[in-house]
């Protein structure tokens, strides 16, 4: 693995009660990069992800190989330290973003709460600085929307939302599991342009986890393709998805071609 790595997985197997999910399966993030995980509903990646943020559901665990953070290795982190690892120096968005957020709460008192938990700021302070996430964000009216409760936001400014919270405490990992599925194609581009921003604003690493090999194709520099628990391919995005040398990824390839996928694949060659 490069000295370049922030995030480290070395033959990481993750088991459950019927037995490996994910087998032995090694991939480094690099410092200021962007890594796409890609594979089909039950392929491991959001395990793979899960992992990475110490949230694993009840008797699935991690039970071979090892994570580095930083050069650290927190496969075997407690509680305590998981809390101040996560959202402090690797923070996550997900899928479905309403189900995240309190219902009865205004977003911007969402977000400022977060704030003033993780860290410190009094309520006032908290208030402006909520505002100015969600400006950074690229939301417009950012004041308007905080005094907003999440049904009155679409689903792409809910997710700007729970972006805004993820990087309240300014992580150097953002983990994206599936966060632009559920939003219709114009929103999607929307929210993968405001990661891109962010990556090089806040100098961010970022993980990118989707079924969808376009949306890989647009964001990441780096690729890991998953099927049944194991990595069939890995590489620079451009390379994988413009010669694909395995037959799962040139199915994935061919599947999406419809959507424009060699489009995306040229850019990045000619970057």
């Amino acid at each position: 693995m490069s000295d370049t790595a922030l995030l480290v997985a070395r033959d990481l197997t993750i088991t459950g009660p019927a037995g490996d999910l994910v087998h032995g399966i090694s991939f480094a993030l690099q410092r200021g990069g962007t890594l796409g995980i890609v594979g089909e509903s039950g392929s491991g990646k959001s395990l793979t992800c899960r992992s990475l943020l110490g949230i694993l559901p009840p008797g699935v665990s991690v039970t071979g190989g090892s994570i580095e953070f930083d050069g650290r290795d927190i496969t075997a982190l407690g509680y305590r330290d998981w809390q101040s690892l996560r959202g402090t120096h690797i923070s996550a968005v997900f899928q479905d973003p309403g189900s995240y957020l309190n219902p009865s709460i205004t977003v911007g008192k969402q977000l400022a709460e977060v704030l003033r938990v993780k860290t410190g700021l009094g309520r006032r302070a908290a208030t402006v600085r909520a505002v100015e996430l969600l400006a950074s964000l690229g939301l417009r009216d950012p004041a308007l929307v905080s005094l907003q409760y999440p049904h009155e936001l679409s689903g792409g400014m809910l997710q700007r939302v729970l972006i805004a919270i993820a990087l309240c405490e300014n992580p150097q990992v953002l983990i994206a599991d599936e966060a632009t599925t559920a939003l219709d194609v114009t929103v999607q581009a929307e929210v993968l342009d405001v990661l891109a921003d962010l990556r090089e604003s806040r100098d961010l690493s970022l993980i990118l986890v989707s079924h969808d090999l376009a949306v890989v194709a647009q964001v990441c520099d780096e690729v890991v393709v998953l099927r049944d628990g194991l990595i069939v391919e890995a590489g620079p995005t451009a390379r994988v998805l413009s010669d694909p040398q395995h037959t799962y990824t040139r199915l994935l390839v061919e599947n999406h071609a419809r959507y424009g996928i060699e489009r995306y694949t040229s850019e990045l060659a000619d970057a």
